[in-house]
Formats: structure tokens, sequence, C-alpha cells
């Protein structure tokens, strides 16, 4: 594939299919819609993932074992939607197997991401660095957003990687060493999980969130003084919904997603929070950055 030319450049690096649009579809849309050059890198085929299609059940991991196939196409159809032609899988499609949740017997898989070697991973990643020359990187931050082993392994391989990209010694045959000049890892504020706990209490649902208080007992989101960037896009939130739609395997016009944006109106699905961690651009004292590309 030809180096792209846009003058904005960025690269999202997600575990599984469908991660990418729950996290970051406003930006991808947004983004593409601007004429930036947007590249997903998926690790896996989220293999291990739960059918939520009853006809397609036999794709399950212990079924057919034919889930990871099908997410493929999933995931081109969420691409689509968001407006979004670049989209890789790390090391190619099923290069890296879905760990399944932490602590299950499918984390023991020798081709599994959670026991790839980090360098080794992280070298297909540098040579999509070096190729796109992102100005921007965002991946999860060190507990993956909440502890899954593929959340947590794609932001030691992301982190890595950048180290790596930078470095002309490094594996020179992947091409001319890159800086990234901001990276970024994506982020929940606590005051908006709470939002969602307070808006699905009062309409009677409790499951989503099986009844827990304190959004700090959640396992995932952070501080609001962590969070440094708000990308808002309500004109997107169609294109994002559209994209979830894409992932049925995974996600459900009738499941928690959709109710959440329900009881809130879908504004909150319009507005993507991350952290400025690295790089070169110095994050912003007081949580009021607006663009991932400021200061560029």
């Amino acid at each position: 594939m030809p180096a792209p030319t846009a003058d904005r450049r960025i690269v999202l690096v997600h575990a599984h299919p469908d991660d990418e649009v729950i996290n970051s579809g406003i930006v991808m849309a947004k983004y593409a819609a601007e004429s930036a050059h947007v590249t997903l890198v998926t690790c896996t085929l989220g293999e291990e993932g739960e059918v939520l299609v009853p006809e397609l059940a036999h794709l399950a991991a212990d079924r057919d074992d034919a889930l990871g196939p099908h997410r493929i196409t999933e995931l081109a159809a969420a691409m689509a939607a968001l407006g979004v032609t670049d989209s890789r899988f790390l090391g190619g499609p099923g290069r890296y197997r879905d760990s399944g949740m932490m602590g299950v017997p499918s984390n023991d898989r020798e081709n599994c991401f959670w026991r790839a070697e980090v360098d080794e991973a992280a070298a297909h990643l540098v040579e999509v660095l070096r190729e796109v020359r992102p100005q921007v990187l965002v991946t999860y931050d060190e507990n993956g957003g909440y502890g899954h082993p593929d959340h947590i392994q794609a932001h030691r391989v992301t982190m890595r990687a950048a180290e790596l990209a930078a470095d002309p010694a490094f594996r020179p045959d992947l091409g001319e060493a890159w800086t990234v000049a901001k990276i970024y890892w994506y982020a929940i504020p606590f005051s908006f999980l709470q939002s969602g706990i307070d808006a699905l209490r009062a309409a009677g649902d409790t499951e989503f969130f099986n009844g827990v208080e304190r959004v700090e007992d959640l396992g995932m989101g952070v501080p609001d003084e962590l969070v440094t960037t708000f990308v808002e896009g309500e004109e997107y939130i169609e294109a994002k919904m559209a994209a979830m739609r894409a992932h049925a395997t995974q996600i459900t016009v009738d499941g928690p997603f959709f109710a959440l944006s329900n009881h809130l109106g879908q504004k909150i699905w319009g507005v993507e929070c991350f952290r400025l961690v690295g790089g070169t651009v110095p994050a912003p004292a007081d949580g009021s950055e607006s663009d991932l590309f400021a200061g560029l």
C-alpha cells in the first residue's frame, strides 16, 4: 500500500473487531470525513467472542470455531459505515488469536495474542507506523480499559512499537524511522459512567452495571482529572450506531449499549475521551483539548 499523502494521519490500535466502534467510532468517522488518513489496526479476529445471533451460534469457538472469518466481514461493514478505508490486522488476519477473558483456558493457547512476544508483535506495528507516518497514535491504558488480556497486550505492543519505530537502528528493513508526535489512551471519565448508572437505574435497569453503586468499583474508567481530551461529533452518532449494528454477532440493538444511548438521548455516544500520555506535544493542563491533532 502506498504511503498516505494526507496532511493529518492517525493510527488506532484495537484488540478485537467492534472495540473500535465503542471506543473511537466518532473519532474515526470525524477524521475520515475531514480527509485525514485514518488507519485501524486490529490485533485479533475476536474468535472467542460470544455469538448473539441465534442462527449463527454454530460459529462459536466451542462449536465450528468459525467466528473469526465472519467478524472480518462485520468489521469491513463497520468501516464502510464510518468511512474508513484503511483497516488492517496486526501481522495479517489470524496471525494472533483472541485470548478470551482473563483467566480462561483460551489464555493458554500457543497462538493467542496474550502469549505473543511483545517485541515480535510490535515489529508488525512498527512497519505500519513507518509506512503511515501518523502524527497521532491511540490505544488502551495499562489496564486495557477493563482488564481484558488482549487489551492489555495491545497497550504493551503499541507503546513498544512507538518506541521502536522511532529508533533508526531497529529493523531498517521495515522503513525509515518515525516518531509519533502524540500518543493517546482511550479513557472513560468516572462522571460519564456515573451518568450511565444513574440513567439506567432511573429506567429500572440494574443488570448492565450489576447493581454497582460506585463507579470506582466497576474496574473501568478513570478519574475525570486524568482526561485531557474530549472530541465531540454528534453529527457522527448515526454513523457510529450503524457501525455498531454491523457487529451483529457482538452488539444487539436490544442490548445495553443501545438501551444506554436511548436513556441518555444518544448524547453520550457523541463525545469520546482520551488521555494524552506521550509524544512531543505536552498535554493540556485543564482537560480542554478538543482535537487529537491540536498543537501539530
